[in-house]
């Protein structure tokens, strides 16, 4: 999403005003070969240095202005993606991608020198799959000669914020993909391209550089770091994107263009601008040529004295343009013509059509010495109080919903290429992960996972989700029917973390089946709404495993079941199958919570374990202690919820709080309550504190045996707006460490990042929003420490965050807002039905400095991959007798015949993959050893992600 904005205020998508500065404001899954599967091992990618050749001729001489035709296209944002494709709901904004498509190539057609860039594979492929063979014939000489050139080519141009790195690779695997089997080696892009997010992540760059990348621009960034880049001429410099890998691995050439993603002022001729076509005639009295050509002149050098070579760039285009192409490149034609008309009387400019694969070759063969960049651009900010932290925490439930589909696509990637063929095809009909695989690459875009559409286009996010899982859930039931050796009337029950499931609560007996997808053995607690009564549960020997049912402190059972809960121990890679049987006409004894009376003489509450205790205020109610007894480490904690009223602009600035913008009318939060009503809840596999802090926020602080963390599950919504205050909601967690101003964020889930209060790595801070302006995204983990302990909450869903105060942290975990922040959606932030009312959860450990991040490390991966739980009623018909049932070593289904190393994104064998090399001001990079594959010891390093595609031979064939 892109708009344009006077530093005065903002105007909508596409409004073009020719008065002040302009600034930024928002504004198929290809078949894989037959009996091969991709595998990701993590614990770095390769190199390359060819596909130039069809770049124009350049003018060693002279300043090179490339110009780089190009359409923005949102995957979602005002409109669904099948409104944006098709051209459909134009009265909300007007466009219409497959015309786009059908312009620029009949436009590119009529002139050989005209070139064209496109990046939306999920609108590319859709198109491309209804053409007709002439013209996809038509369109592989075009990407051939050079003249459409794909830029970055993932499904989607991701979010990098609050996207998952699996994800990430997942979506941009699609794109590439296609590209490859579509157009080989012709249709790889050269070029990172992410001209749009807000603001961007370290460990997005090491991705791209181990997807083989040769370069990286973006439009966005803060505005103060713009202004000291300009100054420095470091607006184009080498990212060393990973403290873990060896450079160059995750060294990336990145470059931050001049205009965000759009033309200079006065230069946009498409149907959706303003500005006037060139008129080359001069006895017309509309002529205009001269005056435009001079202007060009002066913008092109302006632009040139901030950037180190004699090349720069113009991104011709902008949201949903070249809907009419023609427009666009006749009045392109004619500006270059007569631009470079100018030579001849002495000017020493020089404009072509170009690509930013060839601008970034220009760059590399400029053979100079570039600075490096170590920390990441986040927090993004376009003007004074303007910060773009409020989407890190935006939409929770759709957030929440991504992350879960995540989970349940690896288990279904996983067991479709486990099971091969039968978990295609099978006694449940015919499975596919393929649709979930599209849904959630369309989810990674950056109006989607953000929460920064419009709510008809959250909606239509969720629904591409939830039809996504369907195909997968057929082929689970196939893999697992297969694996088992029993048919049956398997059960997904979707709605768990609203003690939801009719099988569990309906049936006498019933079988639990738990997958893990992990690549190690795991003990997980199953947790399932049932009946009141006395259950017995059996593990897969026969044997009977401790159980309980735990009753809720609530008067209404349906809205609060009884649930019953057992440890179940699952193999790596494999699943487990308990069986469950109600004991008849037993009189119940399930443990029921204990209300706690609030007196001032009561003794502390506690709960515990043999590795961690909690420690309760009797006055309060609230969390006031935590101790590590491995490690005898005591932390004071003072855990509660508070919220910001938010912005709706004030004296010092307009801005309001919004999807995108996070803006407090005051720097101290308001308590949501002071104390909060307790009950508490105790049996021999859970040790429970209900804490009831208003009729809208809620929180189980809870404990099972074993456990080396302490688990928070918060239910927050829908928030109360009758008194005309919008809401943001945090969950603060109040310590006496002394931090020094610093704290940690994930980035994506994998490196940290230390983070400093009011203070950015590569510029002097002018702060304006104390608050707003130290949040940053938390993927999966924020910590803080004083060298000595460390705190750290991990997180089920993305979130933003900060460090406000030494020896505090805080996530934001819900928000409702009453006005638009003037970014583009004209819509404020107000979620109605199931986005109002979220639950979620933090897990907090304790522990030293030194031993935590190994903790922390595999709580997250094993929250991100948690098990999957499926049930059955048991008793089904024996299906494929010849197959013995499997538990473990899924792997022994198939030999693998042959393996081959490729780039992260399997587009590239790594053998054969290079990149272009760049000189840096921190001396030579170590030199790499020449690449050799032992397909019988393959070593991961720290942080390393090696990605081979495997030919198999399955020894099992369905009779």
């Amino acid at each position: 999403m892109g708009a344009y904005a006077r530093a005065s205020g903002v105007c909508a998508r596409g409004c073009l005003d020719s008065a002040g500065p302009w600034t930024m404001s928002r504004a198929l899954r290809p078949p894989l070969p037959p009996l091969c599967f991709f595998l990701l091992l993590l614990a770095a990618a390769g190199a390359r240095a060819g596909g130039y050749e069809t770049c124009p001729t350049v003018q060693p001489n002279m300043l090179n202005v490339h110009l780089l035709p190009h359409t923005h296209d949102d995957v979602g944002w005002l409109k669904t993606v099948d409104q944006y494709f098709y051209g459909i709901k134009n009265d909300i904004q007007h466009a219409g991608v497959q015309y786009i498509l059908d312009s620029v190539i009949s436009a590119l057609l009529a002139d050989p020198t005209r070139r064209f860039i496109y990046v939306e594979i999920a609108f590319f492929s859709r198109w491309w799959h209804q053409q007709t063979n002439a013209t996809q014939e038509v369109v592989r000489d075009l990407v051939r000669q050079g003249r459409l050139e794909f830029a970055n080519g993932g499904w989607v141009m991701n979010d990098e914020a609050a996207t998952h790195y699996g994800a990430i690779v997942d979506q941009m695997t699609l794109g590439l993909r296609f590209l490859e089997d579509t157009f080989g080696n012709d249709g790889r892009p050269r070029v990172a391209w992410h001209i749009d997010p807000f603001g961007h992540s370290r460990e997005q760059a090491s991705l791209f550089a181990q997807m083989g990348f040769d370069g990286f621009f973006f439009g966005r960034l803060d505005y103060q770091d713009k202004w000291v880049r300009m100054q420095k001429l470091e607006m184009e410099q080498v990212w060393r994107a990973s403290t873990s890998l060896k450079p160059p691995t995750a060294d990336l050439f990145t470059g931050v263009l001049p205009n965000g993603y759009n033309p200079p002022r006065n230069l946009c001729w498409d149907v959706l601008c303003v500005d006037q076509p060139l008129v080359e005639d001069p006895r017309s009295p509309e002529y205009n040529a001269k005056e435009l050509v001079d202007y060009f002149l002066n913008v092109a050098t302006a632009q040139g004295r901030y950037y180190r070579t004699n090349h720069t760039v113009m991104t011709m285009g902008s949201d949903f343009q070249y809907e009419n192409a023609n427009m666009w490149f006749k009045n392109l034609d004619k500006l270059i013509r007569l631009v470079n008309a100018q030579q001849a009387k002495g000017s020493s400019v020089h404009v072509l059509y170009s690509t930013p694969a060839c601008y970034l070759w220009e760059l590399n063969k400029a053979n100079l010495t570039w600075s490096v960049k170590h920390d990441d651009f986040f927090p993004y900010a376009d003007g004074p109080h303007q910060f773009w932290t409020g989407y890190f925490s935006s939409r929770p439930a759709l957030k929440r919903y991504e992350r879960l589909s995540y989970n349940f696509l690896q288990v279904c990637n996983q067991l479709e290429a486990l099971v091969g063929l039968a978990a295609n095809v099978g006694p449940y009909g015919s499975g596919d992960s393929a649709p979930l695989n599209e849904a959630m690459a369309v989810l990674q875009h950056h109006d989607a996972v953000s929460g920064t559409s419009r709510q008809h286009v959250a909606n239509d996010y969720a629904r591409q989700l939830a039809a996504g899982w369907g195909p997968c859930e057929v082929l689970l039931s196939n893999a697992l029917a297969r694996l088992r050796g029993f048919k049956d009337h398997f059960t997904f029950c979707q709605q768990l973390n609203i003690s939801i499931c009719p099988l569990s609560q309906t049936a006498a007996r019933f079988q639990v089946i738990v997958y893990n997808p992990l690549g190690r053995k795991v003990n997980w607690m199953v947790r399932l709404p049932v009946s009141e009564g006395v259950f017995v549960v059996k593990d897969p020997n026969g044997r009977t495993v401790p159980s309980d049912v735990v009753i809720f402190p609530s008067s209404d059972s349906q809205a609060h079941p009884p649930e019953l809960l057992f440890s179940a121990s699952l193999p790596a890679l494999g699943f487990s199958t308990y069986s469950v049987a109600q004991v008849p006409r037993w009189k119940p004894q399930a443990r029921a919570p204990q209300p706690i009376p609030r007196r001032s003489w009561s003794p502390a509450l506690t709960i515990e374990n043999e590795h961690i205790r909690a420690t309760f205020d009797p006055d309060t109610g609230l969390l006031m202690e935590i101790m590590n007894m491995n490690q005898q480490l005591l932390l004071p904690v003072r855990q509660t919820f508070f919220w910001y009223n938010a912005s709706i602009g004030d004296n010092e600035s307009d801005q309001a709080s919004g999807a995108y913008i996070f803006r407090p009318n005051q720097q101290k939060p308001l308590p949501v309550s002071r104390w909060a009503q307790i009950h508490l809840v105790k049996t021999p596999l859970v040790q429970e504190v209900h804490q009831n802090f208003s009729a809208w926020c809620s929180q189980v602080v809870r404990l099972y045996p074993g456990q080396r963390h302490l688990e928070l599950e918060w239910s927050v919504g829908p928030i109360p707006v009758g008194d005309t205050w919008g809401k943001e909601v945090i969950s603060r967690f109040d310590t006496p460490l002394e931090t020094k101003g610093r704290f940690y964020t994930d980035s994506n889930g994998r490196e940290i990042l230390e983070r400093r209060r009011d203070y950015r790595p590569t510029w002097k801070l002018n702060q304006t929003e104390p608050v707003a302006g130290n949040y940053y995204p938390v993927n999966t983990r924020i910590y803080i420490t004083d060298g000595n302990m460390q705190l750290t909450v991990l997180t089920d869903r993305s979130q933003g965050g900060s460090s406000l105060r030494d020896g505090s942290l805080e996530l934001m975990v819900h928000r409702r807002l009453l006005k638009d922040d003037g970014r583009g959606v004209s819509e404020p932030l107000m979620e109605n039905g199931s986005g109002a009312w979220v639950r979620g959860r933090h897990l907090v450990l304790l522990d030293t400095a030194q031993a935590a991040a190994a903790g922390h490390r595999l709580l997250a991966e094993q929250e991100v991959l948690a098990p999957q739980v499926v049930l059955a009623p048991g008793g089904g018909a024996a299906y494929n007798l010849g197959a013995p049932p499997r538990t473990q070593d899924l792997f022994s289904t198939f030999t693998i015949t042959r393996l081959q190393e490729t780039t992260l994104v399997a587009n590239q064998l790594r053998e054969a993959a290079s990149r272009l090399k760049w000189t840096t001001n921190t001396g030579p990079t170590p030199h790499q050893t020449p690449y050799q594959l032992d397909p019988a010891n393959i070593t991961l390093e720290p942080m390393e992600i090696r990605t081979f595609l495997a030919s198999v031979q399955w020894k099992e064939v369905d009779g």
